[in-house]
């Protein structure tokens, strides 16, 4: 293992290999990404992988749009032939209530204002996308064509490949056990083959970004809370975007094999790290994908798996600088949108890093803004 680095990276997800990724596109040459399993062994392997430039507030559909736009042109930007499959099957996003109706309608202004393309639909226009859905039980929709749905594990691929062909030194099977110190300034990382020194330190361990802050002395503001996937035997293509409903607590996605990928939200799991799956999430989930879609009551359940979402108090990330650690970076509290917004969370690391202006004014998602006050606006949302 090699003794020091400029800049060592925890967390071999997609947000530390973008953060890798970007930082060695703008010239860092010595960069480390330490994973304590696989790649993508964490969130980013659990995930249901969607990409949704459909959103409620500026900035959120600026990231979001910067990574989507990102994803579009993979290939060329990672100079490698690995298919990430970005099937841009679109999202079609359901309104179960009044109040979603009224919200949409002013998010779809707002998209259009940024050049999202989404159009507001009826019911009976939402049908015609997606068949097998029963429109009674919605009151209107919302559809952009550029959403989409990646296979986590080949964009995972991609990433890496790309850093490694940039110079980017990757650790797998490889834990961080104590952040090392020099002051007020962080002075590398201690791990369980060794110690390594750098000056910059980067905390992007999604579920686990907590115990790393407190491996510095620091008291991150974020929780992880388990999320449950489900998983039907693959059948023949019926349903091209990803449907999602926010008051109706569904996502669900068939996937380019033919199976379909769903998942709900429960804010009663607990705050730990359990990455267990449940009778409960079973039968509330199954309920829910054959109450709006009664077709697909006929298809046999064949795996359930949870990952984490790293959850902060107004469901917004934090990208910042630790206050108290010089040197010691932090991309985490996603609240479920991590995998998407990857390519944004990379450039903006990097650049804050690198002490220059990023394309996209993420000051608002500091660190501080939980002790003073600034909480940001929180969109509803499961995915």
């Amino acid at each position: 293992m090699q003794k020091t680095f400029d800049v060592v990276i925890i967390g071999g997800g997609i947000s530390g290999l973008s953060i890798a990724f970007h930082l060695a596109r703008e010239g860092v040459k010595n960069i480390a990404v330490i994973e304590k399993s696989f790649l993508g062994s964490g969130a980013t392997g659990r995930c249901g992988a969607g990409i949704r430039m459909q959103w409620g507030t500026e900035l959120n559909c600026l990231l979001s749009k910067y990574s989507c736009e990102f994803f579009e042109n993979a290939q060329e930007i990672f100079h490698n032939d690995i298919d990430i499959e970005f099937e841009q099957g679109g999202y079609l996003i359901a309104a179960g209530t009044d109040a979603e109706v009224e919200q949409f309608r002013r998010n779809v202004s707002l998209q259009h204002s940024l050049g999202i393309e989404s159009v507001f639909l009826s019911p009976e226009e939402a049908g015609e996308i997606m068949p097998h859905l029963d429109i009674s039980k919605i009151k209107a929709a919302t559809f952009c064509q550029r959403d989409g749905h990646l296979n986590p594990f080949r964009t995972t691929e991609a990433f890496a490949e790309a850093s490694r062909a940039l110079g980017v030194t990757i650790y797998e099977y490889t834990e961080v056990c104590e952040i090392l110190r020099d002051g007020a300034k962080v002075a590398g990382v201690r791990t369980d083959k060794g110690d390594i020194s750098a000056p910059v330190v980067v905390n992007a361990a999604g579920g686990y970004s907590k115990l790393i802050s407190e491996m510095a002395g620091s008291d991150l503001p974020v929780f992880s809370r388990r999320h449950q996937i489900m998983v039907t035997e693959p059948v023949e293509p019926m349903q091209d975007p990803m449907f999602m409903g926010f008051s109706l607590n569904i996502y669900i996605q068939q996937v380019p094999h033919g199976s379909f990928i769903m998942g709900r939200s429960d804010d009663s799991e607990p705050r730990d790290l359990r990455l267990t799956s449940s009778w409960q999430f079973l039968e509330k989930m199954s309920k829910t994908c054959t109450t709006l879609m009664p077709r697909l009551g006929r298809l046999k359940v064949v795996r359930q798996w949870a990952g984490l979402y790293n959850m902060t108090a107004d469901a917004q990330p934090i990208y910042d600088e630790d206050p108290e650690l010089s040197g010691f970076y932090i991309a985490a509290g996603f609240s479920g949108h991590g995998f998407m917004l990857a390519p944004v969370t990379g450039h903006v690391i990097a650049k804050q890093i690198l002490g220059e202006e990023a394309d996209i004014d993420v000051t608002c998602l500091n660190v501080s803004r939980f002790k003073d006050g600034g909480l940001l606006p929180t969109e509803s949302s499961v995915v």
